[in-house]
């Protein structure tokens, strides 16, 4: 009987003894699962340099979809502003002028011809679904004549952001500082509404080898009492044609027939060059050529800017001579020449819409020849756009 009961308590002790291995072991292997759920400091410092080499990827790539799509938007613009124009050209029968001088603010009163003083961003506004800022101003009075409403109004019309004459890669559609003074038939505001787009006046070459204009008459226009008396007819509307091969400049009244060379080869409109340091800040010559004044865009050529050459060179001998100060070139900061050709903010190429409605990519690297001949409306030389 004794030794029956020394062995049970020895089996019993032996299970105690296995019972608290077998807890110890899951205790342990416990522990070892607790560690595993964890990131050591190397662990983590691998995974945050795989994010950043990953972010450091993808940054550059959703760039470049951000600016494919502020261009896109920006071709876009210049389409909205070129079928416009083909509308006005439909109704009036001429495609916009530039207006009257920079002197003259906008009048609906003066059509949508070569009567209008203002300038062609504002004959567009009509076909822009803007024609209410258009007729704002409207007094019954003819642009000579103007009234209280015509001259309180068309201040605000001029402190009006339209944002189809801003390029989004430039600057936001905002009112930019400009020069605020009294002209004719109001008074321009500051700020006021400045864009981003000019009309082509093409270039002049005269019959004397060598001669060239490659400049937009820089001018405050007829007086008040001047364009009265052309009313009267005893004095002659001006007449720039002889000096300008394109399509838009002051008092122009150019046609669809007039464009011989065909509207797909004939530039209409196109993005300006300008000076970084001043897209949203002004300086004389910070968004213009001018180096007194920098006027609303919807006043007349002039201070506006609404206007540039197409000027590569001229013909001598039937050999074309290269002058590059015209040329399109890419904003650049610092850099003043960008203020008085056609250029753009995108990287390698310019949008240009053609009097046809359509709208190309034009390289920076455009030969001399091809753009002084796409800005020529009517030279009989055969060009194909270069893509």
């Amino acid at each position: 009987m004794e030794t029956w009961k020394k062995e049970k308590k020895h089996v019993r002790s032996f299970h105690l003894q296995e019972v608290k291995l077998g807890g110890g072991a899951n205790l342990e292997k416990e522990t070892l699962c607790r560690r595993k759920d964890g990131f050591t400091l190397v662990e983590l410092l691998v995974v945050i340099a795989i994010i950043g080499m990953l972010v450091g990827l993808l940054l550059p790539a959703v760039q470049q979809a951000r600016e494919a799509a502020r261009q896109m938007q920006c071709n876009n613009h210049l389409r909205q502003m070129s079928l416009a124009a083909l509308n006005v050209e439909s109704s009036s029968r001429t495609f916009p002028s530039a207006g009257w001088g920079y002197m003259w603010a906008p009048d609906p009163e003066g059509g949508l011809n070569w009567g209008q003083p203002g300038s062609w961003c504002y004959t567009l506004l009509p076909a822009l679904e803007q024609n209410g800022l258009f007729q704002l101003p409207a007094d019954g009075n003819l642009p000579e004549n103007p009234g209280d409403a015509q001259q309180n109004n068309v201040s605000t019309v001029m402190s009006t952001v339209v944002s189809v004459f801003n390029c989004p890669s430039r600057r936001p559609a905002q009112l930019i500082e400009t020069a605020s003074t009294g002209v004719r038939n109001g008074t321009m505001p500051s700020p006021s509404m400045k864009g981003d787009y000019v009309a082509n006046f093409g270039s002049y070459r005269d019959s004397n080898a060598g001669v060239y204009w490659d400049g937009n008459p820089v001018a405050e226009g007829p007086t008040l009492d001047e364009i009265k008396k052309m009313r009267q007819k005893t004095v002659s509307w001006p007449d720039y044609s002889a000096r300008h091969t394109g399509v838009c400049y002051m008092f122009s009244r150019v046609t669809i027939g007039e464009i011989r060379d065909g509207l797909s080869n004939t530039i209409l409109y196109g993005e300006k060059g300008l000076d970084p340091n001043f897209y949203t800040s002004y300086k004389s010559d910070g968004n213009n050529i001018s180096y007194t004044n920098d006027f609303c865009d919807f006043m007349g050529e002039g201070d506006a800017d609404t206007t540039r050459s197409t000027f590569g060179g001229y013909y001598y001998n039937n050999v074309f001579e290269t002058i590059s100060t015209r040329l399109p070139i890419q904003d650049r900061a610092g850099y003043a020449s960008c203020s008085d050709r056609f250029g753009s903010a995108h990287a390698g190429s310019m949008g240009v819409a053609l009097c046809d409605g359509s709208v190309q990519r034009l390289t920076y690297s455009v030969e001399p020849e091809v753009w002084h001949c796409l800005g020529n409306k009517a030279d009989g030389k055969s060009v194909t756009l270069p893509q």
